[in-house]
């Protein structure tokens, strides 16, 4: 092939493959976003996977597995642990690859779709140092301060996402609040204690048993206590998001949407303490903890769309508002 037939060619195929790119909102995206989500929050399973089975350190070097390989070889001594933490790192390959997909999908809208446009961006950006933080908990030991941060934000991540599932099925422009003031600011109270509940229950794990290996060692905090104290911004969270189930119910012809999502949140809080009790009075097995973790996960995702729950695009509310004579 001649220079002048390679450089005609080049163009063609990149001008068809922009012309197949999404030029508004279409499956695929839907597809790869509820991908990127789904993903994002198996990724917290996996990892829990790899701190409650102590294969932190199964591969013990970073960004090989060892220090000849980059995948676990036969003779490792950490046989299945590095199966498990080889098994998560490939996870996080998985994640990457997704999230380039919504990113790449959604360039052709991204003037229209700013948001979109912007938590894709986000969301590959925070993979690519999630992987960095990852590399991080291994070269440190697993420090108990890292793994928890490493846990913070891919549980971060899942919100991103989460918010990305919400704003790709509502029409771009202005936003406006559905519901009063106070409604409002109730809605974002209880997302605090949810944040404190998280914070603490990462304090209480850092202090917990399961440090992902037998060598790794802990924050230094008392478990036990720390363990009342996680519990107490739960408790209020959950008294919350009752108050909050009320509120919507008065709100409910507003805003049908924040209503729904709320009792879901409540839903996913019942079910969250309940796990937390059981496993608080069972010696913490390992299995529960893990259901813990992501429960925390889909719980904060939760409490996202009920936030972006709140207001919704002006133009849309224009569209229901009842016609005047």
């Amino acid at each position: 092939m001649s220079a002048q037939q390679t450089t005609t060619t080049a163009p063609g195929i990149g001008q068809r493959f922009w012309k197949w790119l999404p030029d508004h909102v279409d499956k695929r995206i839907r597809l790869f976003a509820w991908l990127s989500f789904i993903a994002e929050v198996t990724i917290i399973g996996t990892g829990g996977a790899v701190r409650l089975t102590g294969s932190g350190l199964g591969c013990p070097t970073w960004p090989l597995c060892t220090a000849e390989s980059l995948v676990p070889t036969p003779g490792i001594d950490e046989g299945i642990h590095s199966l498990i933490e080889f098994g998560n790192r490939l996870m996080t390959g998985v994640v990457g690859l997704i999230a380039l997909a919504v990113w790449i999908l959604v360039l052709k809208i991204r003037r229209e779709r700013r948001d979109l446009y912007v938590l894709s961006v986000v969301v590959v950006g925070g993979v690519a140092a999630q992987a960095i933080v990852g590399g991080i908990t291994v070269l440190t030991g697993l420090n108990p301060f890292i793994v928890g941060f490493h846990y913070v934000s891919s549980l971060a991540l899942v919100c991103v996402t989460a918010a990305f599932l919400v704003r790709m099925s509502q029409p771009a422009g202005p936003r406006a609040l559905l519901v009063p003031r106070w409604h409002a600011v109730l809605v974002h109270v209880t997302s605090l204690a949810m944040a404190l509940t998280i914070a603490f229950g990462v304090l209480t794990t850092g202090a917990g048993p399961h440090s992902g290996d037998a060598d790794a060692g802990r924050n230094g905090f008392n478990a036990e206590v720390l363990e009342h104290v996680h519990a107490w911004p739960g408790y209020a969270l959950f008294a919350l998001t009752i108050a909050l189930v009320v509120a919507g119910w008065r709100a409910r012809a507003a805003a049908p949407a924040l209503l729904r999502w709320t009792f879901i949140l409540l839903a996913v809080e019942f079910v969250q303490i309940a796990v937390g009790l059981y496993q608080a009075r069972n010696g913490l097995p390992e299995l529960a903890v893990g259901v813990h973790m992501v429960l925390a996960a889909l719980a904060a995702a939760t409490m996202t769309t009920v936030v972006l729950q709140l207001k919704a695009p002006v133009a849309a509310m224009a569209d229901k508002a009842p016609a005047h004579s």
